[in-house]
């Protein structure tokens, strides 16, 4: 069994749209929140900083703590072979330092990533996003709960 694993990831909402990572697998296009695991002596709010600079391209100020979540991978669709992770992942508000910025060139995307994608806050439902149910708080005018647990 592989350690509890902790991930910072980012919410940039601009002009009723949230900037997500584009990615794609063999069930087609889905979308994430930019963002990943903490290394070891680094600051969660650094490595929200680092990651979007690595999936991005982009600088982000990172701002209050939006929500938390847990993945355990056994009760998830992808539990095949992600069934041992267990992440607890922390969501900042975030916004980014230039928002004029274009996102030609991420200089360390994830693997499946394929770009990058404002998403209008409306149509999040109808996309395949990861966590689906995190994006439908996002389209509330209150904040998301604090904790959501191991939500999908």
């Amino acid at each position: 069994m592989k350690p509890i694993r902790n991930s910072a990831k980012a919410v940039i909402i601009h002009n009723g749209s949230v900037l997500l990572t584009k990615n794609k697998d063999v069930s087609g296009l889905f979308y994430l929140f930019p963002g990943g695991g903490q290394e070891k002596g680094e600051e969660l709010k650094d490595a929200v900083v680092r990651e979007c600079m690595e999936e991005l391209g982009a600088e982000v100020e990172v701002g209050e703590l939006l929500t938390v979540r847990e993945y355990i991978g056994c009760h998830h669709e992808f539990a095949e072979w992600d069934g041992d992770v267990h992440q607890v992942e922390f969501y900042f508000s975030c916004r980014l330092l230039d928002p004029a910025q274009s996102f030609a060139h991420a200089p360390n995307p994830d693997e499946l990533q394929i770009g990058v994608e404002w998403v209008n806050l409306r149509d999040l439902p109808h996309k395949r996003v990861f966590p689906h149910a995190l994006s439908k708080h996002l389209n509330r005018e209150k904040r998301p709960p604090f904790y959501l647990g191991d939500i999908f």
